[in-house]
């Protein structure tokens, strides 16, 4: 069996417990269809209650634990939780592998180049112990800090936001992250773009009461062209994903509104949102600016000790000294193209970066063109204040309900003959 959402899992929790489809689907941006089977489905296995209004809008209410209740019944919750925490361990050690294996190589040489140019054996043992205590010169003087061990912790994934949202230097990149962040990058910016895209149309519709024009959601959107901006034919996937329904004026304006998103389980207050989605440009690295003069620095006297070391290595040489020079023989193609990959991909990477932080901007640019044009122009503002009309939010109360799984039926029975009794009574005192 398919286990739950964790997206709607989590929406359960952060809305209180008690929701509907409208403020999951409002929350995680997912389609109402999927989150209304999702709430069926948690709610049958956590044995959940379903209070359902006089309007015949229903909430659901589950118990705090719900998640570990589903835990326990879900094999693949249990493997997914340890396998997060797995490859959460996996990825970092990948990640220090590149740092520590510029490190190995520039080792590795140096002490190749001097055994190879030992005379005797007596001198070798003396160069060779001096040499590679000189080797550690190339290292930064932040290899060697009184936390070192905190660079295997794994949680990277956490530690990266924070050094996104904060440039305390508590957040900077380690040694042997800083190395990889050169190299490769931090990640994808907007790797929860779309995530990002449907909590903020649903914000907004909820901060209309769920009736809006297709103007307010274009700064939303990237699927807009001259064929399906004047008809509004890029509100389709929108309407889909929400059940929403178009409004006709008498003017032959078209307003939408969204009657699953109007439903709530509580009042809520209007939530900030940005005037437009923008994206995050993509950064060429993490790492301070001195971090990556050294990562360029170790780059550049890693070629060089490399382009020394095939100057001196030979055949001949690698048979005569044999042991290590031999494996270092072996070696001395990887090294060498390791060497030169290590600066030649962050090279191409950089103008990849360019090229797309300028397809960004432009996107960015376009949505905050439709942003300011609903400040600029009265006709918009008309629009809106006529989709209002639509507007409305139904609240589920205890005041209101109609029936609940949590009580007894019977009780519930006399509770609502008690309930028409009294709006009986205050009719006829009216």
């Amino acid at each position: 069996m398919k286990s739950p959402n964790s997206a709607i899992m989590q929406s359960i929790e952060e809305l209180n417990y008690r929701v509907t489809i409208g403020d999951v689907a409002t929350k995680s941006g997912l389609d109402v269809k999927i989150v209304q089977q999702e709430l069926l489905n948690i709610a049958a296995e956590t044995n959940g209650n379903l209070q359902v209004a006089e309007t015949g809008d229903i909430a659901y209410l589950f118990a705090p634990n719900f998640r570990s209740i589903l835990r326990n019944k879900y094999w693949q919750l249990r493997w997914q939780k340890w396998l997060q925490k797995a490859w959460q361990i996996i990825f970092y050690l990948i990640r220090i592998s590149f740092g520590i294996l510029l490190v190995f190589s520039i080792i590795l040489i140096i002490i190749a180049i001097v055994i190879i140019n030992s005379k005797s054996d007596d001198d070798n043992n003396n160069s060779n112990s001096g040499r590679q205590g000189g080797g550690f010169f190339f290292l930064p003087r932040f290899w060697f800090t009184p936390d070192i061990f905190w660079i295997f912790t794994p949680n990277y994934q956490q530690r990266r936001y924070q050094r996104q949202q904060s440039n305390s230097s508590e957040n900077e990149l380690n040694f042997l992250e800083s190395i990889y962040s050169f190299l490769f990058g931090d990640g994808n910016p907007n790797a929860n773009f779309e995530e990002k895209r449907w909590q903020g149309i649903t914000t907004i519709i909820e901060n209309n009461n769920g009736a809006i024009i297709a103007e307010q959601l274009a700064p939303y959107l990237d699927n807009i062209d001259i064929y399906n901006e004047k008809d509004e034919g890029y509100i389709l996937p929108v309407l889909i994903r929400f059940n929403g329904y178009p409004q006709v004026s008498e003017k032959g304006e078209i307003i939408y509104y969204f009657p699953q998103l109007q439903v709530k389980a509580e009042k809520r207050e209007k939530i900030a949102v940005s005037r437009y989605l923008k994206e995050n440009l993509w950064q060429f690295s993490l790492a301070t600016s001195t971090q990556k003069i050294w990562a360029i620095a170790l780059g550049a006297v890693n070629i060089v000790l490399a382009l020394v070391l095939g100057s001196l290595l030979t055949p001949e040489i690698a048979q005569e000294r044999g042991g290590l020079i031999l494996f270092v023989d072996f070696l001395y193609p990887l090294l060498l193209t390791y060497g030169i990959s290590y600066l030649t991909i962050p090279l191409i990477r950089y103008f990849w970066l360019q090229k797309r932080n300028n397809q960004v901007n432009k996107r960015n640019y376009k949505r905050e063109e439709r942003a300011n044009l609903l400040t600029s122009n009265q006709e918009l503002e008309l629009k809106i204040n006529y989709a209002q009309e639509f507007a409305n939010q139904t609240i589920i109360t205890q005041e209101n309900l109609a029936y609940s799984t949590e009580k007894d039926l019977l009780d519930q029975e006399l509770e609502q003959r008690d309930k028409i009794d009294e709006q009986w009574r205050k009719r006829l005192e009216n």
